[in-house]
Formats: C-alpha cells, sequence, structure tokens
C-alpha cells in the first residue's frame, strides 16, 4: 500500500476526529484511580464516545479485539484487553490508547496515567518516554525523513540520565499513517539512522508512539489471547502516542491536549490547533 497524501478536506476531518481522541483522554483522567477495574474505563469511554461524541470505538472488534479502548498496565507494552476483574493500585502505571472514528476518519492517541504513589524509576522511565515523543515531534517537516523520527527518539532513550539510567526501544511495533483506514503506510519505527527512510511531504499523517522498556527490548504475544504484549523480564514499559500532520514548513499535532498547549508552542515546528 502506498503513503496516502491527504487533502485539506481529509485533513480536516482528521483533526476533528484527533481533537474527539484527545478528548477522551482528558475525560477519563480523573477516573483513573486505585479500586477501579480498566473494564469500569472501557465502559466509561465507550459510553463517551459513542453518546457524547457520536463516534465508533475503533478497537472494538477490530480483528476480533473485544473492547472499545486498550489498557496497559505496567509490563504490558501494548494492546491490554480491558478486564472488570483487573482493578488499579497504588504504584500503577497505565497506559490508555483511544482511537475514535468519526465521519469515517481516525484519531489515534494515547497517554499513561499514574496511579496512587508511583515508584520514582517509574516516573522517570515514563518522563523519558514523553520527552522521546515530543522530540520526534520536533523533527517532522518536509523533506525529514522516518530516519529522522527513529534517531530522535533513540537519542533522547538511549543517553543515560543523571542516575546512570538508559532505556530500550521495543522494535516490534511501531507508529503507522493513518486516515480513513486504522493502519495504512507508512511504518513508524522508533529507532533509526537519522537521512534513512522515506522523505516526509505534506499532507501525509501518520501517528509517532514510542514504547520504552526499563530493562530488555524483547517482548512475548499472550497467545492465549491473541492481543496482549508484556516485557519478556516483566520490567515496566511506557508509551505515549499522537496523531501527526506534515504541513508546509512543519507539522500539526492532532492529538494534542490541552495541557500540552504550551510545549507545543514553544516548538520550532510542532502547531497546537484546536478549533
Amino acid at each position: 500500500m502506498a503513503v496516502i497524501i491527504k487533502t485539506p478536506e481529509q485533513i480536516q476531518k482528521m483533526r476533528i476526529a484527533g481533537k474527539l481522541a484527545a478528548d477522551v483522554l482528558e475525560m477519563i483522567e480523573p477516573f483513573v484511580k486505585v479500586g477501579i477495574s480498566t473494564g469500569e474505563l472501557d465502559t466509561i469511554c465507550h459510553k463517551f464516545m459513542v453518546e457524547e461524541q457520536g463516534c465508533i470505538p475503533a478497537p472494538l472488534n477490530y480483528h476480533g479485539f473485544p473492547k472499545s479502548i486498550c489498557t496497559s498496565i505496567n509490563n504490558v507494552i501494548c494492546h491490554g484487553i480491558p478486564s472488570d476483574t483487573k482493578f488499579l493500585k497504588s504504584g500503577d502505571v497505565i497506559n490508555i490508547d483511544i482511537t475514535v472514528i468519526k465521519d469515517g476518519y481516525h484519531g489515534d492517541t494515547s497517554k499513561m496515567f499514574y496511579v496512587g504513589e508511583v515508584a520514582p524509576f517509574a516516573k522517570r522511565l515514563t518522563e523519558r518516554t514523553q520527552q522521546s515523543l515530543y522530540k520526534a515531534i520536533d523533527v517532522v517537516k518536509p523533506g525529514a525523513t522516518l530516519g529522522d523520527i527513529g534517531a530522535a527518539i533513540q537519542k533522547i532513550a538511549e543517553t543515560r540520565d543523571s542516575n546512570g539510567v538508559s532505556y530500550s526501544i521495543v522494535q516490534e511495533y511501531c507508529g503507522h499513517g493513518i486516515g480513513e483506514v486504522f493502519h495504512e503506510e507508512p511504518q513508524v519505527m522508533h529507532f533509526g539512522k537519522a537521512g534513512q527512510g522515506l522523505k516526509l511531504e505534506e499532507g501525509m499523517i501518520f501517528t509517532i508512539e514510542p514504547m520504552l522498556n526499563a530493562g530488555k527490548r524483547h517482548c512475548k504475544l499472550n497467545k492465549k489471547d491473541g492481543w496482549t504484549v508484556t516485557t519478556k523480564d516483566g520490567k515496566i514499559s511506557t508509551q505515549f502516542e499522537h496523531t501527526i500532520v506534515v504541513t508546509k514548513d512543519g507539522c500539526e499535532v492532532l492529538t494534542a491536549r490541552e495541557e500540552e498547549r504550551e510545549i507545543f508552542a514553544a516548538s520550532s515546528t510542532a502547531i497546537f490547533r484546536q478549533d
């Protein structure tokens, strides 16, 4: 499948879908607390998307996925399935991944949440993952390459922090083109060499969604449910995701949340637009 360059009309529809996906993450935040089940979080998000936003939850029944959102806790890298028997406890870190369909177009985003008192090492990993996403967004502009995106993430992840700790990047899962189809070309790897790979063009829309592990990069798929991906060594993993459109001289973050307004306002290339 070739990369689809979006028209201005398609970009506007993606802008609307992206804003709605961001709104779901903002809505659910007060509910992410000790004692709630991931199944209940799924129900709340589902009702909000369907009844308040008039959206379709994209994950529901996608290749058999049984729920409307993904909830990935601690050592779950991605695609965690919400459950009425899985309750959040103090110290957990959880990624909530939201994808909505509005008027035939997808908006895809995810964010980490802290539950109760979280260990400092988990906060450091979470902050580093978010920083790697922001640095990757900063390089998105026409003429840049997919390798530039991966290299930016890799530099942040593999630089040792003040405690001498660096992090590993999951290589089996990546960002992707998105539009009328949930997963389109190109594949956006979260590691790579600057200057290599596909050159970005105005009108491309894709996600960047780095997954960083506290331990080794290796992962394993739960063969029983066919979805849940965990770290092989059992150490925690964190992820953030945004949907990005390449603009004439930079990019626009279609799934930016209000809390990120100042961050993107300070960027030399990224645009925060929440019309």
